[in-house]
């Protein structure tokens, strides 16, 4: 039975990394929809859709399915591909904060099932713009700590001549802050420089964060995995802080 037991374990763990890789595709493929929707089919002339497809394949999206995504959102295929940006705003557990971003083809389904995921797993609904002001727009990379150090980071930066606003530690990765005008310069940079990142991304940073609880922590993390779980939800971005005791708390049970 012990063994029976931790096959059941790991072929559960198994399946909640594929759903998150599956996810994960859906997203890279819809962005490139929307670029081939909105710029044409040409990634020399549609720089938008050039970053969408090079992040795609760095994140080992098949070539096919890009293929496809590109001549769906060109119109290449017949098949009319329509998404909707909306942006939810909510609050959690403890006066948190989150936006929830959304890239929908059905505006209503998307509405009901956010609705559903905040209201059942300890959040409400907040109104248009209580929220929204907590956070600011902000281009965003992740670097694994790896060999790094935060001078190291900073010297590729200057040496590059970007405009990057920030660059912290957090975990064991460094985040590198700029103007979302300034991302792709700043992703160039460390291109060039030979510095793997594990995302850039335009992104909804917090002005200041709330520290939870363990209590509260533990319901924002349900709250925050059914937010995730939704097919029209890309993003979810909050002002939570846990501290490592809190952490610690929650990886003992």
């Amino acid at each position: 039975m012990a063994g029976h037991s931790k096959w059941a374990t790991t072929k559960h763990k198994k399946a909640a990394l594929d759903a998150k890789r599956a996810k994960a595709f859906a997203q890279f493929i819809k962005k490139i929809e929307v670029a081939a929707r909105a710029g044409g089919p040409d990634l020399e002339g549609n720089p938008a859709l050039e970053v969408a497809v090079n992040k795609a394949k760095k994140n080992s999206v098949p070539n096919d399915n890009i293929d496809r995504a590109i001549k769906r959102g060109a119109g290449l295929t017949g098949e009319v591909v329509d998404y909707t940006e909306i942006m939810y705003e909510a609050r959690g557990p403890q006066g948190s904060a989150l936006l929830v971003h959304c890239l929908t083809d059905n505006r209503n389904r998307a509405a009901s099932e956010t609705r559903v995921a905040i209201t059942r797993n300890g959040g409400t609904i907040a109104d248009p713009g209580s929220v929204n002001y907590l956070f600011n727009r902000k281009g965003v990379v992740v670097v694994p700590e790896a060999d790094h150090t935060e001078d190291s980071l900073m010297e590729v930066v200057l040496m590059a001549d970007v405009d990057a606003e920030e660059i912290t530690k957090v975990g064991d990765s460094f985040t590198i802050l700029s103007e979302p005008s300034e991302l792709q310069s700043v992703a160039k940079a460390l291109d060039e420089a030979g510095v793997e990142y594990s995302s850039d991304e335009v992104e909804y940073v917090p002005t200041m964060k709330v520290e939870l609880d363990v209590d509260a922590a533990r319901t924002f993390i349900k709250l925050e995995e059914a937010l995730e779980e939704l097919d029209d939800v890309q993003a979810v971005y909050s002002n939570v802080d846990m501290t490592p005791e809190v952490i610690e708390a929650l990886g003992e049970e």
